[in-house]
């Protein structure tokens, strides 16, 4: 082939031999520079001080994203759960925190380089770790069985739990919570159980961490009054009682109280002494089955 004849054929569609040559080069810039990126989101560790008068205050980051540079081959299999970012926080100074590529670890033998922070930094606050005494609070979820109530506010032991933390949480607490206590089809009985304190942010401890509680379930009751019902003297006809009548209050199951008649309501005194003559004080009685009598006044003078 003559010399004009191979140059016809080297110079033949040449920019299109020139674009594809240029494409060439960039893919293998590309393969082989390491200028490859990839953006993740990893933990942050904190390196925290070993003292008992400083607490951290502010609330560090779960998370931070970064953006690494490296060969395509070295960090595309790379995982966030394999990198890590290590904030060394011991000196318990407050201020400003920047990250810098030094502070992120990962896996041995992987090449790359950090070249982006989102966020860049983060501000840090300590205050003065404080302990106090707060009291406990427990709450009651569910309905017990059908005929029976909780008595009262159930009772936990102890009544109050030390919290430690910073100064202006643990200050402003009125109380620590206490998980909820279920009586749902519960019938009559004493129930303690153990149960954790619950909701304390997560700068503060308590201790003990739980307390045990205990719920007392009761038959339900309902009340009925009876005013100024006479007194029947029992034991001598000749005594008499003063003050002749008294007030009668029935606390019973509620299915008792809807069938009660007064006249089953009875408030009796009785006189034991055999003597011809005399006075005693003696308590006034009322007995109606299933229920419990409170009587005012509660005892009177028989005169005989």
């Amino acid at each position: 082939m003559s010399g004009g004849g191979f140059l016809d054929v080297v110079f033949e569609n040449w920019r299109l031999k020139a674009l594809s040559l240029v494409c060439a080069i960039a893919l293998y810039s590309q393969s082989h520079s390491g200028q490859d990126t990839k953006s993740l989101v990893v933990n942050v560790e904190a390196q925290l001080p070993d003292r008992e008068d400083k607490v951290l205050a502010s609330a560090l980051p779960t998370g931070v994203r970064i953006t690494i540079k490296g060969t395509g081959a070295e960090i595309d299999n790379l995982r966030a759960s394999s990198l890590g970012l290590q904030i060394d926080l011991r000196g318990a100074r407050s201020g400003h925190v920047g990250f810098e590529p030094k502070m992120v670890h990962g896996p041995t033998g992987i090449r790359f380089e950090v070249v982006d922070f989102d966020p860049t930094g983060i501000d840090v606050e300590w205050e003065e770790r404080v302990k106090r005494d707060v009291p406990v609070q427990v709450s009651v979820v569910g309905t017990p069985a059908s005929g029976y109530v909780v008595k009262g506010a159930p009772l936990s032991e102890p009544t109050k739990v030390s919290v430690t933390g910073p100064a202006s949480e643990v200050m402003a607490l009125q109380d620590v919570k206490v998980g909820a206590f279920d009586v749902r089809g519960l019938s009559e009985g004493s129930y303690p159980r153990q149960l954790a304190i619950v909701g304390l942010q997560t700068r503060m401890r308590a201790d003990p961490p739980t307390v045990f509680v205990t719920a007392n379930i009761v038959r339900e009751t309902a009340e009925r009054p009876f005013s100024r019902l006479a007194v029947v003297v029992v034991g001598n006809t000749k005594a008499k009682a003063k003050p002749a009548e008294v007030d009668v209050r029935l606390v019973c199951p509620p299915e008792v109280v809807r069938q009660l008649r007064s006249e089953q309501v009875v408030p009796r005194a009785e006189v034991t002494s055999k003597d011809g003559t005399g006075s005693v004080s003696v308590p006034v009685v009322v007995a109606v089955e299933g229920c419990e009598a409170h009587v005012t006044p509660s005892s009177v003078v028989l005169k005989w």
